[in-house]
């Protein structure tokens, strides 16, 4: 049955905002990411891997505001520390030395993590009926496979 935020029950709501703190934990560590590399990319490759990665952080800037705001319309707390999203995040920081191709690496990874985790989060909202919040994930999720792609292509 679907449901709306404020139909869920506390354990549905407990369950899925720990999903999506999840979720915008590893998309900010990968906004950052994407912005470090965009910093410090160099060589043959460097315009468009210079905008590709300014288009990976911006979408992922705007996308961490719309699965903060998911989760306060869940009415919980959206996790807003670097600390602790850093310490939950399955994607790690990068020191920005790599060569182009390492950085490209590491990105598509990031990517293929983070579509994992929302598809992940988006079953979590699907079993308690809360198709809204399954929608944004599966369509956040589909964008980071479409990065993923571009990634894979430049390695190609």
């Amino acid at each position: 049955m679907t449901q709306t935020a404020a139909a869920l029950s506390t354990d549905a709501k407990t369950a899925i905002v720990e999903a999506l703190n999840q979720s915008v934990a590893e998309t900010t560590v990968t906004t950052m990411l994407a912005q470090n590399f965009h910093w410090n990319i160099t060589g043959m490759g460097f315009g468009p891997l210079h905008q590709l990665f300014q288009e990976i952080y911006e979408d992922h800037f705007t996308a961490q505001d719309d699965l903060a705001e998911r989760i306060k319309a869940l009415d919980a707390h959206a996790e807003g520390m670097l600390a602790g999203m850093l310490a939950r995040s399955k994607v790690k920081e990068h020191d920005g030395h790599a060569s182009d191709k390492e950085m490209i690496k590491a990105m598509q990874d990031a990517q293929e993590t983070l579509a994992s985790t929302l598809a992940g989060a988006g079953e979590i909202a699907a079993e308690h009926g809360d198709t809204l919040t399954e929608d944004l994930c599966i369509a956040r999720g589909q964008t980071h496979e479409k990065f993923a792609w571009f990634l894979r292509s430049h390695l190609r």
